[in-house]
């Protein structure tokens, strides 16, 4: 690839800049140095293949076409019984097997009030124990479901208010591979 670094030379849009069109197309962010030269950030517009994360801290990404995506996955493994976290920042797919005991689950770490955030559950012999879930969740018909004791349950849980309310959603029950 050509290198596209703004030169201290050339002419750029802005204050005090005359007007340069191609500039448009390779200028992200640039400052100036305290002897005026310029220090460019720079993306190629339209045209960025990205190999690492993009952290975005609760900013918008707005108006993305999204193709071929995937959502982290969260492979918590056996429960062990008693209290177990579904970290939302670990993942939007979670998924557990409960193996020894009663199972509390409770969720942490949903985006803000205002801003939709979902994840799903894929559980295995969720039925083989005792399974109770934070007050919060509103199950539709106001029940939890009768989970299977020896199989694999997808669930589906979504707030808007932080996680004040959780609406669950049986998505399968005895889920059976092809």
């Amino acid at each position: 690839m050509a290198d596209l670094t703004i030169k201290s030379t050339e002419e750029m849009v802005g204050s005090g800049h005359p007007t340069k069109a191609d500039t448009l197309n390779r200028l992200v962010l640039v400052g100036h140095n305290t002897d005026g030269t310029h220090i460019a950030t720079y993306a190629v517009l339209g045209v960025n293949t990205y190999t690492g994360d993009q952290t975005y801290a609760d900013y918008k990404l707005i108006r993305p076409e999204i193709k071929d995506y995937g959502e982290t996955i969260n492979a918590i493994g056996g429960t062990g019984g008693g209290t177990q976290d579904l970290d939302l920042t670990l993942g939007n797919v979670q998924t557990a097997t409960v193996d020894t005991s009663a199972n509390t689950f409770t969720f942490s770490n949903p985006s803000a009030t205002g801003i939709a955030c979902g994840f799903t559950m894929i559980l295995t012999n969720g039925g083989s124990q005792t399974v109770t879930w934070p007050g919060a969740v509103d199950w539709v018909a106001g029940t939890a479901p009768t989970l299977t004791a020896a199989g694999v349950d997808v669930l589906a849980f979504l707030t808007r208010d932080a996680g004040t309310i959780w609406l669950g959603f049986v998505v399968g029950l005895d889920v059976k591979s092809p």
